[in-house]
């Protein structure tokens, strides 16, 4: 009879080290400069390799397309073409990637996924202050034992009696939700003199809904991209998001992004604005008001009226401004100042330290 045969296992490379995963990293990125186009993304992929030996004899491009799709993240969509597409695996593995490379090493909370307050109130979690009872505190917040002992002190340990002067409950942290609105500006200066400008926008915005989704999934994330019209789009659609020949209808993004937060119910509510010019479009009915030669005088009275109009509702408006024009810096600072809001004039590398520093610090404001 014969026995088992033993061979030499080799293992296959595994964790942030192996072939796959670092080939994997770049094609995110790349994923993330084609709009999502996986045949493009391939194409980039294997130049750089010729240009800079990525792989090596024992593992191709090829073989990097195989495990792709044997790992699901890529498929051929039905139909006659069979054009390649990323699937949802790939579109949140592309969001996880954003969250590491641009917030650091921020973990997931066990809180459920609110923001800690101040002040005290219906939370979650219980305090470390005591209390007196009073009418509406829920059973689970008697601390029995500080109690008993009131009980105790007050009537005896003859014949115990414990009366509702006795009871003493323990306070709860109270948290609350915010309402975020990203604004992203595609218009065509977003890619023009050379620079990519809309990459890190969407990266950033890709982190920053990541980042809600698994720490703070009470709060609410909606993205609206503006040109010469403002809308909403998905978290979904934010790789295959493309700038166009638009110009800047900030107006139009304001007013959105506006409506939304009117209809939620949390008390703080907040927008960001990632833009890289000035406002040159205006929609009068069904025609546009448009001046790309400079700071048009009613296009930029339109936009400080909607500032207003937003610091009236207590929304801040936070713009993110990857220019440095003097002239551009002036309005953004007249804008900022009409608002009562903040703004960054960061360089592409920065933008995401600005976004995170500033959800962390709003989502704390305007507890009453």
């Amino acid at each position: 009879m014969r026995g088992h045969r033993f061979s030499k296992f080799v293992p296959a490379e595994q964790g942030a080290n192996s072939k796959f995963d670092q080939l994997f990293n770049i094609f995110q990125q790349l994923l993330l400069m084609t709009s999502g186009d996986v045949s493009e993304a391939m194409a980039w992929l294997s130049e750089l390799d010729r240009q800079y030996k990525l792989t090596n004899d024992s593992y191709g491009v090829g073989d990097f397309f195989d495990d792709l799709k044997k790992k699901g993240y890529i498929t051929e969509e039905k139909g006659d073409e069979g054009k390649l597409i990323m699937t949802p695996k790939s579109e949140k593995s592309i969001r996880k990637s954003a969250l590491d490379e641009i917030f650091g090493k921020l973990k997931r909370s066990k809180s459920g996924g609110n923001h800690h307050t101040p002040h005290m109130g219906s939370g979650d979690e219980l305090s470390s202050d005591i209390r007196q009872f009073q009418f509406g505190d829920t059973l689970d917040q008697i601390s029995m034992t500080e109690s008993i002992k009131n009980a105790q002190v007050n009537h005896g340990i003859g014949d115990f009696m414990l009366m509702e002067n006795d009871l003493e409950v323990v306070e709860r942290e109270q948290k609350t939700t915010t309402a975020t609105v990203v604004m992203i500006d595609i218009s065509h200066s977003m890619i023009l003199y050379g620079e990519d400008r809309i990459t890190p926008a969407k990266k950033v915005a890709l982190a920053l809904a990541e980042l809600i989704r698994t720490k703070y999934p009470k709060d609410s994330l909606d993205i609206i991209v503006f040109g010469n019209d403002a809308w909403q789009i998905q978290i979904k659609d934010l790789p295959y998001l493309e700038v166009g020949p638009y110009h800047t209808n900030t107006v139009a993004g304001l007013e959105l992004a506006m409506d939304i937060l009117r209809r939620k119910k949390t008390r703080n509510k907040q927008i960001f604005m990632i833009t890289d010019g000035k406002p040159t479009c205006l929609k009068e009915g069904i025609k546009y008001y448009k001046n790309s030669f400079g700071l048009d005088r009613k296009i930029i009275s339109k936009t400080l009226t909607l500032a207003a109009q937003c610091r009236r509702l207590d929304i801040p408006v936070t713009t993110f401004m990857i220019a440095t024009d003097p002239y551009l810096k002036q309005f953004v600072q007249n804008f900022t100042q009409v608002n009562n809001g903040r703004a960054y004039y960061s360089n592409l590398q920065g933008l995401g330290g600005f976004v995170l520093e500033d959800f962390q610090r709003n989502r704390r404001k305007n507890v009453k």
